[in-house]
C-alpha cells in the first residue's frame, strides 16, 4: 500500500532527528511489514543491530530477505516471538539474552486492530494479550539488558484510538471471548463498538505504559533507560488489510482514502529510537491525522494515578511482578 502514497517526511526525519547507531542493539516487535518493517530498515542504515520479533511465517522470512536486500550490510537477527503466546515471549527473551549483552533499544511496535472477541492460548483478548501484555513481558525479561545500556529507550505505540473511556481491569484479565462481542457491520464500518472499544482499551494503555514506567524507573532511582511514547496518524499499512478480513473495518473506506504513506506513520517510532534529544515522556507524531512527527503535550487526563494504577497492577497480574 505504501508505495502508492507519496512520502514526505522520512527523508527529513533521518537527516534532522537521528543519529549513529553503530555499536547499539535495537529490539522491534512487528516488523514483517508497515511502520515495523520501515523503522527495522532505517535503524539498519543507521548501524543498529536489529533484532526482528516475529512470528515465524512465510511473511517473515519474505521480510527479512527484503531488509537484506534493502540494506546489504545490516545486521539483522531474527527470533520467533508470538506476541500471543506467553511461552514463546519467554522464549524469545532467552533467546536475546543468549545472544546479546545489552539491548539500548525497545521498540514495542507490533499490534493488531479491532479484531474478533476470542481468547489467545493463555486466555486472555487477542488484542491487548497481543499489544500490550506481550510488550510489557518483554519489558520485564530485556530488564537486565536495558539497565546496561548507556541510555536504553522504551519505545510504545500508541494511536489516536487512545482517547475515550479509561481503563478498564476487565480488559486485562482472562476474559477473552466475552468482552462484548463483534459488534454489528454497521458499527464496525464506522470505528465503534466493542471491537473497536477493546483497540482503545490497547491503544490507551500502550500510553499509559510510558508514563508508568517513567513513575517506577524514578522510584527506583534508573536514570538510564527513557520511556518514550508515538503514534503513527492514520497510515496505510497491512494492519488495515487484517482487520477488514476479520470484518472490522471496510478497506479503503472514504476514511482510509486519506492516510499517509507507512514511511511516514513510521517516523515517530523512528525519531523516539534515534533522536539524540529524546527524553523521558516524549510524545512524538502528528499533530493530526497525518503529517509531520512533532514533539506532542501528552493529554493528561490519559495518564491519571487511576490509569497508572490499573495498568500496572494488571500487568504485573498477567507476567509477573517486575524487580527493579
Amino acid at each position: 500500500m505504501s508505495n502508492q502514497i507519496k512520502t514526505f517526511h522520512l527523508q527529513t526525519v533521518i537527516e534532522k532527528y537521528s543519529q549513529d547507531m553503530n555499536g547499539k542493539v535495537a529490539a522491534i516487535t512487528g516488523t514483517t511489514s508497515g511502520t515495523g518493517y520501515v523503522a527495522a530498515k532505517e535503524l539498519a542504515k543507521k548501524g543498529a543491530d536489529v533484532i526482528l520479533l516475529n512470528r515465524l511465517s512465510e511473511r517473515s522470512t519474505n521480510s527479512l530477505r527484503s531488509l537484506k536486500i534493502s540494506v546489504p550490510n545490516g545486521k539483522f537477527t531474527q527470533i520467533e516471538c508470538d506476541l500471543q503466546s506467553m511461552a514463546s515471549v519467554d522464549e524469545a527473551i532467552n533467546k536475546i539474552s543468549s545472544l546479546f549483552n545489552v539491548i539500548d533499544v525497545l521498540c514495542n511496535n507490533a499490534g493488531v486492530m479491532a479484531l474478533k472477541d476470542y481468547a489467545t492460548v493463555d486466555g486472555y483478548d487477542v488484542q491487548m494479550q497481543t499489544n500490550v501484555i506481550s510488550h510489557f513481558q518483554l519489558f520485564r525479561g530485556l530488564l537486565p539488558l536495558l539497565k546496561k545500556s548507556n541510555e536504553a529507550r522504551i519505545v510504545n505505540h500508541t494511536s489516536v484510538a487512545r482517547e475515550g473511556d479509561p481503563l478498564n481491569p476487565d480488559y486485562f484479565g482472562k476474559n477473552g471471548g466475552y468482552l462484548g462481542g463483534n459488534g454489528t457491520e454497521e458499527e464496525n464500518s464506522s470505528f465503534q463498538g466493542a471491537r473497536w472499544e477493546r483497540y482503545h482499551q490497547t491503544k490507551l494503555a500502550n500510553f499509559v505504559f510510558t508514563y508508568a514506567l517513567i513513575e517506577k524507573l524514578t522510584e527506583n532511582n534508573i536514570r538510564n533507560i527513557v520511556s518514550i511514547v508515538a503514534h503513527p496518524g492514520l497510515a496505510a499499512t497491512h494492519l488495515q488489510y487484517t482487520t477488514a478480513e476479520a470484518g472490522g473495518m471496510v478497506l479503503w473506506s472514504g476514511h482510509m482514502k486519506n492516510a499517509q504513506s507507512a514511511e511516514d506513520g513510521a517516523t515517530g517510532i523512528i525519531r523516539a529510537s534515534m533522536d539524540k534529544y529524546a527524553k523521558n515522556g516524549d510524545f512524538f507524531g502528528p499533530e493530526e491525522w497525518v503529517g509531520f512527527p512533532k514533539k506532542l503535550s501528552p493529554e493528561a487526563d490519559l495518564i491519571s494515578k487511576e490509569n497508572i494504577e490499573i495498568f500496572w497492577q494488571c500487568c504485573e497480574a498477567a507476567v509477573g511482578n517486575i524487580e527493579f
